[in-house]
Parts: structure tokens; sequence; C-alpha cells
């Protein structure tokens, strides 16, 4: 303390005065001190003061415009994953909201409604009204819309991002943008979609050189709008040696489309293959083998098809995991039909194909009038599961669906399998000794009729496990197995009866045969001019191209 604020009893007024006036500075600096940390907001209350996503959507079905650009900007900042798909509906007009506080944000795809926060399913939800807004902000948040695109983790994202700029055009801002994010793309098929953006926006470019540089980057693209941008170029520029130039272009460019739509016919009569193969390779089994001929085999086919629609019938939660489930259920199922059938009446008429054909034949027209009887004369329909929906793009000119691709994969796998039963198992062994010599796999021990029982069992669960496949190719009915009954003799006579490997590649050269002639003959005289192909080969080669050897080929 100050010396001259120590007083003592002895001091005058004065003194005492002169006292006060000195505490009072120290009692100045003690308030302030005390109240400083009061006066300075933390950076935590500033932080708790900042608005959550879910607030800033919710902002969006209020106020002005201006409001709701200011709304845009903030929203920009976030790092959400729901952002993206707030702003593309918001630009669609597929943003609705109502007046509730807090309201409900909802957005709207074909007549399904789900909650933009919570992806709740909102359809059926009353009072909801489109968040209006107009061309600047549009414009605004296609930008956005665009940068979020272009900064996705996933490639197929980025790549419709780009393909978005190449349809709607690329501008002087949106060409930077591009520039800038390609330095930083790491996928290949990114890279290539943004230069030809950049080389269809440098077509524009008043410099003779840059254009002919950017008509040479496109002789390799496959878009639509990169070839009408050349076709243009072509017909109507002043400049011959640009016109030459882009004619050239499209030239190679026509050559990598034929080359791409033979791929793709190539894939889709290997697919038309593997249907043959699954709705054959079961009648090879009891055709080939055992010599009867089934004509109820479409039958077995339609019984496995609706087991399918069955499962998910009962398992309408598991739609996902119904065709895991199916496959063994129809296998089952048909395998046991047929084993009641071999039992119950095939096994009277060995010896006898004609007779075979007959009894199979009335067989056929019960299991139909059964199935009318027992679940209505309408078709079903099957869904897919959506592992199995959609289409592989893998250029702008090729594209696979996953179905038959899939459906394709599935035929080989049961081929294979079906060939590991057959060569590796006991069953299998019983399986030739008794097809090649009956009375020698008798003298030997085996039970020729247990064998037949099982063999044709086999033979019939393959035959419900097509059916699987073939419900996600059409609708389920009474009448589906009579359209493949045909044309699994022909694959089984083709390849060579009871031959598994002439199966194979009877199945896939008929399909590929008959998916290269359809868009030239059209499909009723492609399988026509498939079967007169057939009638003369058979000519030349009645036991077809793998002939069986033992009991069967005798016969």
């Amino acid at each position: 303390m100050n010396p001259l604020c120590r007083i003592t009893p002895r001091h005058t007024l004065p003194a005492v005065l002169l006292w006060l006036t000195c505490l009072l500075p120290l009692h100045a600096n003690a308030q302030t001190t005390d109240s400083a940390p009061e006066e300075t907001p933390s950076t935590a209350a500033a932080e708790a003061q900042q608005p959550t996503f879910e607030q800033l959507v919710q902002q969006l079905a209020g106020g002005s415009l201006r409001d709701r650009a200011a709304t845009v900007n903030q929203l920009s900042s976030q790092s959400d994953e729901r952002l993206a798909d707030v702003f593309n509906a918001l630009v669609a007009g597929d943003l609705l909201a109502n007046k509730d506080k807090p309201p409900v944000i909802a957005i709207r795809d074909g007549e399904r409604l789900t909650d933009a926060l919570s992806g709740a399913d909102l359809t059926g939800t009353q009072r909801l009204r489109r968040i209006p807004v107009n061309n600047s902000l549009r414009t605004q948040l296609r930008g956005q819309v665009a940068q979020l695109n272009l900064n996705h983790p996933n490639t197929d994202k980025r790549y419709a991002a780009v393909e978005r700029f190449i349809r709607d055009g690329v501008d002087d801002e949106t060409a930077a943008l591009l520039r800038a994010h390609q330095q930083v793309e790491d996928s290949g098929r990114v890279q290539d979609a943004i230069t030809t953006a950049l080389a269809v926006y440098q077509l524009q470019s008043d410099d003779r050189a840059i254009r002919l540089a950017a008509i040479d980057e496109l002789s390799g693209s496959l878009e639509q709008e990169a070839r009408n941008a050349l076709r243009g170029i072509a017909e109507n520029d002043a400049d011959a040696e640009l016109r030459s130039a882009a004619a050239e272009a499209i030239e190679s460019i026509q050559s990598r489309i034929s080359f791409y739509r033979f791929v793709e016919n190539l894939f889709f009569g290997l697919s038309l293959g593997s249907v043959l193969l699954l709705a054959a390779i079961g009648l090879a089994i009891t055709f080939g083998v055992m010599g009867v001929i089934n004509m109820a085999h479409g039958e077995l086919i339609m019984i496995g098809a609706y087991t399918t629609w069955g499962v998910q019938v009962l398992f309408p939660d598991l739609i996902e995991w119904s065709l895991l489930i199916a496959v063994p259920a129809a296998f089952l199922i048909t395998a046991l039909v047929g084993i009641a059938i071999e039992r119950g009446v095939i096994r009277f008429l060995y010896g006898r194909p004609l007779e075979t054909l007959l009894a199979t034949f009335g067989l056929s027209l019960v299991l139909q009038q059964a199935v009318r009887t027992l679940f209505s004369p309408l078709n079903r329909s099957v869904s897919s599961p959506e592992w199995i929906s959609g289409t592989l793009s893998i250029n702008p000119v090729l594209s696979i669906t996953y179905t038959r691709l899939y459906i394709l994969i599935f035929g080989l796998m049961v081929f294979f399998a079906l060939m590991l039963v057959m060569k590796r198992t006991t069953l299998g062994l019983k399986v030739r000794a008794v097809s090649q010599n009956r009375a020698m796999a008798r003298a030997v021990g085996v039970r020729s009729s247990w064998v037949d029982a099982l063999t044709f069992g086999l033979g019939s669960g393959v035959a419900g496990v097509a059916g699987v496949a073939l419900s996600q190719l059409t609708n389920v009915g009474p009448n589906l197995g009579q359209a493949y009954i045909i044309d699994s003799f022909m694959v089984v006579v083709f390849g060579g009866v009871g031959n598994l490997w002439g199966t194979l590649v009877s199945a896939m050269s008929l399909g590929l045969i008959n998916n290269f002639l359809e868009p030239y003959a059209g499909a009723m005289l492609a399988k026509v001019l498939v079967l007169i192909m057939l009638i003369l080969f058979i000519q030349k080669k009645p036991k077809g191209l793998f002939p069986q050897k033992g009991r069967a080929a005798a016969d």
C-alpha cells in the first residue's frame, strides 16, 4: 500500500480524505478484474450458437427468397452427406415442407416421399407444399450441386456429374471448375469424361489450333454430345480442314461403336444361351441318360418359378434373400415331384420312349391345371432383389443388365456343380454305369431302380433351379414351361444326347446364333431359321456334336 494511505488516530480529517482517495483506484481495479470473464463470451458458447444441418434445412421452409439464398450459402459449408440430395430436390422442385414448427421436410421421388433428414417414409403425408426457388437461386444451387458431386467419394456420382456438364453445356466457369478438379481426380473413367467435356468446350474457341486439338481429342469419345458437336462442324463449318478432321473423327467413333455393339450382342447371346442351358441341362440327364422323353420338363421349370414366388409371399420382408432361399427350396420341391413321377409312372415305361412321351405329356396338362386351380390362371410377378437389379454401364454405348450377368454366372455354376456330381460322386458313377450297361450294373450290385429314381429327381431338381432364374426374366404363370420345352429338346439333340459338355456348347451356340439373327430376320423368323439349320445339321450328324456312348447311344 502507498505510504500516504496509512493513517493513525492522530491524523486529521484531510489525511482521512486522502486515504479514501487512494483506496478508490484499488476498488475499481478489483471490480474490473472480477467482471472480465463475464464480458468476453467463450468459444464453446459461440459454437453453440451456430445452426446445425437439421436446423438449416428446416429454415429453407420459411422466410423470403433472399433468406433462402443465405441459408443455401450456410448449407454449402456443411459436410453432411445428405446435402446433395437436399439441393438436388430443391433445384428440381421436389423438396416439400409443411407449416409445422419445426417443419417436416420431405423429398419427393415419383409417388414416394421420404424425410430429408431421417430418411423415413412419409408417403401419404398431407399438407406438404413445394419450397419455391427463383432462377437466381436455382443457378446458385446448380453450381453448389456440381461442386458437391465432383467432390463426392463415389466414382459413379462424380462421373454422372461430368456427364451432366457435357449434356447441359460447359461455360467458362464450369470449365475452370473441371480443370481444377482434373488435377486431383484419381479415376481414369472420370478423367476421360472431364477431357471430353473440356474438348467440347474448346470447340467453341476462336483459335483454329485449339479447335483442331479438340477434334483430335474427341475422335475417341463415345459421348452422344461429342458426336453431335463434331457432326455440326463436319456439316456446317466454313474451314475445310476442320470439316475434314471432324469427318475423320466421326468415322473413328463409329468404328468403336460398331465394336462395342458386337460385344453387346455377344453378351446377350451368351446370356440367352445360359437361359437355354439352365432349361435344358436337367432334360439332358433325364432324356440323355435315362432315355425318357419327358414332356413335363417345362412344368417342372414352372414349379421352380412358383416356388420363388411362394418364398416371396411367405417371407415378404426377405426380398433381398429370397433368391438364395428359393434355389435350394425349388431344387428340393421339384426333385421330390420328379421322384414321384418316376416312381408312379415312368418306371413302368422304360424301353418304350413313345409311351413315355404320351404319359409325360398328359402329366404336363395335369400339372398345368393343378397350378391354375391352386394359384389361378393369372400370371404372378416376382420381385427382383436390389442387388440383381439395374445396369452396369461400361461406357456410353455399352451397358450390361445385372440380371442377365448373374443368370449367365449362375448357369455356369449349376453346370459345373452338376459335372462334379456326375464325375466325382458315387451317384454319378452309378448313373454312368447304368446308362452304359444296365445289366452289367445290376450284376455288380447297383440298384438300378434306385439310381433311376435319384437320376430323375436330380434332373427335375435342376429344372426347378432353372425356374428360379427364369422368374427374374418373365412373369410366372401356368404356361411358363411351354415356352422352353421345344428349345430344351433342340439344345439336347444338337449337343449330343446325354452329353453335358455338348449341352453347354449347343446352348451357347444356339443363343449366339439366335441373337445375331434377330436384328435382321425378326424374333419368329430367327427361330425358324435356327430350326432349319438344326435339321440340316442332324442330317449330317444324327448323334449331335458330342455323341453319347453306351445304352442311350445304342437306342
